[in-house]
């Protein structure tokens, strides 16, 4: 694949999209072991046909941002977040975490080696970084790999949805994952199972789909990738509480960031008969960062969240707090911004 050149590169239009950056990093498990992880411009992986990754799906990944603030400067969000994140999601797929403190040194690395791809602050973009590990030991009966390769690429991104404008959503009647299955792992597989629905909504014109429980598909989950809130007409900003969803980094920083705006956060289930009573809902999410939610549509049925087509003042104030935080244009008094020695 041909190296990206940052002179053809127009920052206003990047969309969300990979594209091969100079370096990477790179760091392999043998023999009981993590080696010496390091920089490589090889954007390449070489695995055996027989690799346990392609066949048995020992998989797990991360994603996050770097910010260029106005003064030129660059900030992460909560990276040590990711780590502990990728951690727990390698510990439940039998695979070897990442030392949590090698994990955030090597995003600065990689974002330093990287940084004149780093969108300017007026572009509104950002260098979305992707942490992920695979299993590559040969296998062809099922079991946990012993070798294991972990890397973090990077690649400039503008919005994931474009625009804070609301958008309409699809309800599936499918599910992501099991009741006790990999919800809360941050896996191939899981996104693999949404694939399906989110293709379905996609060509029928919404911007993504939502997902019930799967125990009794009466409950509100998340998003294909995004979870979901909802803010009452009195005020209060509610979000979901189930085993079969990702922890979001994105989430729980909108719970403190709520609480302090005296939206009385509360996780909890919500069954999706509720929905209606909602004057703001969201899909929120690193990619996302918050898009509001215009409508759900579940088995021919359209459920308007408020007005359906302006953005609540209550997303608004959200969505403008954490993204302010993030470039640097806000005080961080929660300390969730660290910022990357250049």
């Amino acid at each position: 694949m041909v190296k990206q050149k940052v002179e053809d590169l127009d920052w206003n239009n990047l969309g969300f999209e990979y594209r091969d950056l100079p370096y990477r990093y790179k760091a392999i498990y043998r023999e009981g072991q993590w080696q010496k992880g390091e920089l490589t411009t090889d954007s390449t992986l070489v695995l055996s046909e027989a690799a346990q990754d392609l066949h048995y799906g020992q998989e797990v990944f991360e994603g996050l941002k770097a910010y260029r603030r106005k003064d030129g400067g660059v900030n992460l969000f909560r990276p040590e977040m990711n780590a502990q994140r990728m951690a727990n999601s390698a510990n439940r797929m039998k695979m070897p975490a990442y030392p949590e403190d090698q994990f955030v040194a090597a995003v600065e690395e990689v974002v330093r080696a990287n940084q004149e791809f780093i969108p300017p602050y007026e572009s509104g973009a950002s260098l979305y970084l992707r942490p992920f590990m695979i299993g590559t030991e040969p296998m062809v009966g099922v079991g946990a790999a012993r070798e294991f390769e972990f890397r973090i690429f990077a690649t400039p991104v503008g919005a994931y949805i474009k625009g804070l404008t609301p958008s309409d959503y699809m309800v599936s009647d499918l599910d992501r994952a099991a009741l006790a299955g990999t919800g809360q792992v941050k896996t191939a597989g899981n996104y693999a199972a949404s694939l399906y629905s989110s293709v379905e909504a996609h060509e029928n014109g919404f911007a993504d789909c939502l997902f019930l429980d799967p125990k009794e598909h009466k409950y509100v989950d998340e998003f294909g990738g995004a979870n979901f809130y909802g803010i009452t007409p009195e005020g209060q900003f509610i979000t979901p509480k189930s085993d079969s969803i990702l922890p979001s980094i994105t989430k729980k920083s909108l719970l403190t960031l709520a609480q302090k705006q005296g939206l009385q956060p509360k996780e909890t289930q919500i069954p999706f008969t509720d929905v209606d009573k909602f004057a703001e809902a969201g899909a929120m999410g690193t990619a996302a960062v918050i898009s509001p939610v215009a409508s759900l549509t579940y088995r021919g049925e359209k459920h308007v969240i408020g007005d359906g087509q302006t953005v609540g003042p209550k997303t608004r104030e959200l969505y403008d707090e954490l993204l302010g935080i993030q470039l640097g244009d806000r005080p961080d008094t929660e300390g969730w911004v660290k910022a990357v020695k250049l």
